[in-house]
């Protein structure tokens, strides 16, 4: 059992079973559970018993009913990374400031994946054993080289004719100058496009610029292409939230309710690339980032209570942790950690990274969390000291706080997040901006089911049900 304070509530605490059951009890009632003095034959203790939270008498009980609901959470270990990303360029036409990796110029091909490293990636993806392997695209801007898109899809899906894998083909990009002929291609072979809208007009061309200041028009005209071609449910969009965007959560919702959308990711700066350089500019506090959500998740739920559905992307997935016993598998609520186990990437230049965040290090000039080249297998990844040292580090229930902390069942340990915000794997979880994110944002989704309405705790567990049949698409350049 661990138990965690409820801030909004001091005479009440919040208590959780390794498996993931939990429950909110008076604090009285907490402590005379840890004192012993609850009698077998009080309700309490029936249903403490039945969320695997106490146990009866060791000698006779069982805990087959605890560790098969604790295999099915951690179900996502056997298959093996199911996410592979393909960085084919890092070409790019904007000059967004919250950039991630090191963006080069349109017309430098010497930062294009080779055809060579292209077929070694190949062979390195059918030796993982997942029977559901998603292909993301990414770069810089994918479609400044698709002909290696195009060359790299043919492959995959004429060695999945012996392989028998179910495919996923993901393209992330800003859709600015999709040609007919780059559609038709990926309409043929079924592709996912994921591109990025920070919102309305002024804010998008404000966040993402383009010298010719058309970056909002260009991605609205992909992003309709894209959906006349593919279909209205194959194109979805992400925001990257700046100091700008944070006095705007009504207006970036009603923007993607405007166009149909109805689903938005609220991601907060990442410390990587041209956002670390830039974060005294754009960066904000995790309570500032907090207080937006706080905002965008009231003007969501009133969305839903007038008839449009519409959900946000991270909210859904720590619901579905909450209030269902399946694992959605999201790489960054992984423990063991989802690094190199959930997830693959297949830089530009051959390098291979357990993440996307570790490749963004490299960009920075840290390639600390490189497994390997292309060319190597992956059992040599695998048993690489990098990869050891990213264990070593991504159990969360084994880490220093988090061991102690009741939402550790329905968090991830994040390594790579840790070393790059505080220059170790482990960190110090008590001044950790992904802890004080992730525990915030658990506290408000909690808080608010708890205290709205049974409208609102519908739609919110509709979030959650949602989350455990689909899988939400990568990070769109």
């Amino acid at each position: 059992m661990r138990f965690r304070r409820l801030p909004w509530d001091e005479s009440r605490v919040l208590v959780s079973s390794m498996a993931g059951d939990w429950m909110v009890m008076p604090r009285a009632e907490f402590e005379r559970v840890v004192e012993g003095t609850v009698a077998r034959e009080e309700a309490l203790f029936a249903d403490l018993e039945a969320r695997h939270l106490v146990m009866a008498d060791p000698a006779i009980s069982t805990l087959a009913p605890l560790l098969s609901q604790y295999r099915t959470r951690k179900a996502y270990i056997e298959r093996g990374p199911c996410l592979h990303i393909f960085v084919v360029s890092l070409r790019c036409h904007h000059t967004c400031a919250y950039c991630q990796v090191s963006r080069q110029p349109v017309g430098e091909t010497t930062f294009d994946l080779t055809p060579e490293d292209a077929r070694h990636a190949v062979d390195r993806l059918f030796e993982w054993p997942a029977p559901d392997l998603t292909v993301e695209f990414q770069g810089g801007e994918p479609l400044l080289h698709f002909e290696r898109v195009r060359t790299l899809t043919k492959a995959i899906t004429e060695r999945n004719r012996s392989e028998k894998r179910n495919l996923r083909f993901v393209i992330a990009s800003t859709l600015h100058d999709l040609t007919d002929d780059q559609l038709a291609f990926m309409r043929d072979h079924r592709f996912e496009l994921s591109t990025s809208l920070d919102g309305p007009e002024w804010l998008h061309n404000a966040n993402r610029p383009r010298p010719e200041r058309d970056s909002y028009r260009r991605t609205i005209e992909g992003i309709e292409r894209g959906r006349k071609m593919l279909g209205e449910h194959a194109v979805s969009a992400l925001t990257t939230l700046t100091r700008r965007s944070l006095d705007a959560p009504v207006e970036i919702v009603d923007e993607y309710r405007k166009l149909g959308f109805h689903s938005i990711s609220l991601r907060p700066l990442s410390p990587y690339g041209f956002a670390r350089k830039t974060e005294a500019r754009t960066g904000y506090s995790i309570d500032d980032f907090l207080r937006f959500y706080r905002s965008a998740l009231d003007h969501l739920l009133a969305v839903n209570r007038d008839g449009y559905f519409m959900e946000e992307t991270y909210g859904r997935l720590l619901l579905s942790q909450l209030f269902t016993p399946f694992a959605h598998g999201y790489v960054d609520l992984r423990s063991p950690t989802g690094a190199g186990l959930g997830a693959v990437v297949y830089d530009y230049d051959g390098l291979v990274y357990p993440s996307d965040e570790a490749r963004m290090l490299a960009s920075m000039g840290d390639r600390s969390f490189a497994l390997g080249h292309v060319d190597e297998t992956v059992a040599t990844w695998l048993a690489s000291p990098v990869m050891q040292k990213v264990l070593e580090a991504g159990v969360a229930e084994a880490l220093p706080t988090c061991a102690d902390c009741a939402y550790v069942p329905f968090c991830g340990a994040d390594p790579i997040d840790h070393y790059a915000r505080q220059g170790d794997t482990i960190g110090h979880r008590p001044t950790s901006d992904f802890c004080r994110k992730q525990m915030g944002l658990f506290d408000l989704l909690l808080r608010r089911w708890e205290q709205g309405t049974q409208e609102e705790r519908e739609i919110l567990e509709g979030w959650a049900i949602r989350s455990t049949r689909r899988e939400p698409v990568g990070e769109a350049a």
